[in-house]
């Protein structure tokens, strides 16, 4: 066992042209994702910004507000958790070209009702990860896989991808992702990932890889409920039965408050004699802040 600790930022090289994090503070961040500038809430940056707030709304195209401070300028399909106020005419639909290695990846993005377009740049760092690691025809499965950018990445690199989400909308969106760069050969799943976990784990399947970026909280299409902390442990017993011995393993964490220790005790318990690497995924504002994101772990 060694322990590698690591502080990574999101996107490490200067290959990424669309995206900028400009400022952040205030429990706020102000972001570029190809020609829109989008400002919405960030719990992590608790300083104050650089740059003057009215700076901000003169770049802005858009901000996300939370309920129950929304109450204009609604926007029907993002009711469900707050609303986004339209600064400047802007699409609710447009592309974006991020990198993977040396892989460029064309990414649909859209305004949805819980403030998120459909990427998270930070991950570039896990997407570099699989792109260096994965070799042709190794199995790669992707648990709680969102838009699939993820997904991409490893088919690009020529892993066999399985895409496993529990929201039709979202594996679509993967879809969308996927036949954008003309990918044709992701198994796409619509599933609750704990749920098809334990059923591979029975099958007797084998992954070469795995992608874990479990929610926080959520609920699967039955409604069946999920609590990290109530079901990580599990769920990593199941992940040790399917994965290859010296399988390839991302274990990235979103919550508020933990720590790449946490990570890395969660892996050691079940992952004893491999190397395992932890870190932090951040991104760096041009007014010069640090932005911790996310938590992650690897088995390398």
């Amino acid at each position: 066992m060694i322990l590698t600790p690591a502080i990574t930022l999101g996107f490490p090289d200067s290959s990424w042209k669309e995206y900028r994090l400009i400022d952040c503070g205030n429990k706020c961040k102000i972001e570029q994702f190809g020609q829109y500038i989008l400002i919405r809430p960030e719990p992590q940056a608790i300083w104050k910004p650089q740059l003057d707030m009215a700076v901000w709304y003169k770049m802005a195209h858009a901000e996300f507000v939370r309920k129950p401070d929304f109450k204009q300028n609604q926007l029907k399909e993002h009711e469900i958790e707050g609303g986004w106020k339209i600064l400047k005419k802007m699409s609710e639909n447009w592309t974006m070209n991020v990198t993977s290695g040396q892989n460029k990846i064309k990414i649909q993005l859209r305004m949805t009702g819980f403030g998120h377009v459909g990427v998270f740049p930070e991950q570039s760092a896990n997407w570099d990860f699989l792109t260096n690691q994965i070799q042709k025809g190794q199995k790669v499965l992707n648990l709680f896989a969102y838009t699939g950018v993820a997904s991409v990445a490893a088919s690009m690199a020529g892993g066999l991808v399985t895409h496993i989400d529990s929201v039709k909308n979202v594996v679509n969106w993967g879809r969308e992702n996927a036949e954008s760069n003309n990918i044709n050969n992701i198994r796409w799943i619509i599933e609750d990932a704990f749920k098809f976990a334990a059923r591979e784990v029975s099958r007797g399947s084998k992954y070469d890889c795995i992608v874990l970026d479990p929610p926080a909280y959520g609920r699967g299409p039955k409604g069946e409920k999920w609590i990290l902390e109530e079901k990580l442990d599990e769920l990593m017993t199941m992940v040790k039965a399917i994965l290859t011995p010296h399988g390839k393993l991302i274990l990235n964490l979103y919550s508020l408050g933990y720590s790449p220790l946490l990570c890395f005790s969660m892996l050691l318990t079940h992952f004893p004699k491999r190397k395992i690497e932890v870190g932090e995924l951040c991104i760096q504002s041009e007014s010069g802040q640090f932005l911790p994101l996310s938590v992650y772990g690897r088995l390398v």
